[in-house]
């Protein structure tokens, strides 16, 4: 290993993720386990876009600082966790994309079977708990979620994603984050179309191909709706997620209506109820804007 040249891609991370407007200020943290009991992270209070391989640390695995001469992120421990329960996890990076964040503060689930890469790299994106960044009640929001996606969406936050390199765990956010742009331009245009189940079976027997594995492709989903956030629904009333914002496609299969599921939204009414009632509500707003016009 060699850990200037680790060093010198996190501080190059660092500078992607300022550069794209991820990390305002000192926001944002990156990390890299360098042994069984060692991990490399970034300092706190200091902006990721000017980071240079002298001011990275190194903690061990229960986050006390073991060298470095500024102090530790304030957030590690919500890498250590992820490693912890991911061992193949070397790199995690933490940020706060603006478009993914906003469906973090909205905890609207991102909806699925829309952009290609997206089914083939990330999948249903799941939405965690609130709790106080920092803490290790913060950092337990992830695991339920960890095993089964490679980005997840802080509630009111941002995101973390993880992987084997450093650019690899930072690729899954400028992922979503793209990803959340488009979907937000393409409902101002009035619209999402989705996949047939078929065209999304064709995707997920590519994904598989390539190595890479989804929830959607265990027994367990085999009743599930490909295209209804199946995966992380049981997850939603705990985390206060709702879909309220992108009207979702027909389902295709029964594991979408399945009685365990929190449908009930708010006033009584049910997921189908809102989202319909949501749709009348938003070409309403339009029609009304249309005759102020006149």
């Amino acid at each position: 290993m060699n850990l200037y040249k680790i060093k010198q891609e996190i501080c190059e991370i660092g500078r992607r993720i300022y550069n794209r407007g991820f990390a305002a200020a000192n926001d944002g943290n990156i990390s890299y386990r360098i042994s069984e009991n060692e991990v490399l992270c970034t300092p706190t209070m200091h902006c990721k876009g000017f980071l240079t391989p002298e001011d990275l640390c190194i903690v061990d695995m229960e986050g006390n600082q073991i060298s470095g001469r500024k102090k530790r992120s304030s957030e590690i421990l919500l890498h250590l966790t992820i490693m912890k329960a991911r061992p193949d996890v070397k790199a995690v990076v933490h940020c706060h994309p603006p478009h993914a964040t906003a469906f973090a503060v909205a905890r609207e689930p991102i909806p699925q079977c829309v952009l290609p890469e997206v089914e083939v790299f990330l999948g249903d994106v799941p939405i965690t708990k609130y709790e106080t960044p920092g803490t290790q009640k913060f950092a337990d929001t992830v695991l339920p979620f960890v095993h089964k996606a490679n980005v997840i969406i802080l509630a009111n936050h941002g995101t973390v994603s993880y992987g084997e390199t450093v650019e690899r765990a930072y690729w899954w956010t400028e992922i979503l984050d793209a990803y959340c742009r488009i979907l937000m331009l393409a409902r101002s245009l009035g619209r999402i179309n989705y996949f047939t189940e078929p065209q999304v079976r064709e995707l997920l027997e590519l994904k598989s191909r390539l190595g890479f594995t989804d929830p959607r492709l265990d027994p367990e989903m085999k009743n599930c709706d490909l295209c209804g956030n199946d995966v992380f629904r049981d997850s939603w009333t705990e985390t206060g997620v709702q879909r309220l914002a992108f009207v979702p496609p027909e389902p295709t299969r029964s594991c979408s209506r399945r009685s365990d599921s929190p449908t009930v939204r708010r006033n009584g009414h049910t997921s189908s109820q809102l989202d319909e009632e949501t749709l009348v509500q938003i070409i309403t707003d339009q029609v009304l804007r249309e005759l102020q016009k006149k």
